[in-house]
């Protein structure tokens, strides 16, 4: 995990595996920052949606003592929502590092939606190789 100082306050950059792990032992609240279409076409599994374009850092639970992660396509999102937390209540957030084209190049399973059914399916795809 990488870590910045912002104004005195902490945003944390989590690599897809920290995400990963956290989800399992239940350490954190996945939040994702895309549009509802993107989140209901593909997501991570048990990620919450707080779309950017209706964001507002108050309505996040920070108080469940629990780490928030946040998540977007790219990161870009992300850290632009993190900084808005960072700017109102929130003392440490974090970002998924790469968003979520990292975590599906990961190999890390996810939501996708069955072409043929238009249901809900759980995906894995092969990590992608280093070049």
């Amino acid at each position: 995990m990488q870590t910045e100082n912002i104004n005195g306050r902490v945003l944390e950059t989590w690599t897809p595996q920290e995400v990963r792990e956290g989800l399992e032992k239940g350490e954190i609240v996945l939040i994702d920052v895309r549009t509802p279409a993107e989140y209901m076409f593909e997501s991570i599994e048990d990620a919450l949606l707080a779309p950017l374009s209706h964001f507002s850092a108050k309505a996040l639970p920070a108080e469940l003592g629990k780490h928030v992660v946040l998540y977007c396509g790219s990161g870009v999102r992300s850290r632009k929502v993190s900084e808005q937390c960072l700017s109102s209540k929130f003392e440490k957030i974090a970002h998924l590092e790469g968003g979520f084209a990292n975590w599906k190049a990961s190999g890390a399973p996810y939501l996708g939606t069955n072409m043929a059914t238009g249901a809900p399916e759980r995906m894995a795809q092969k990590p992608v190789a280093a070049a």
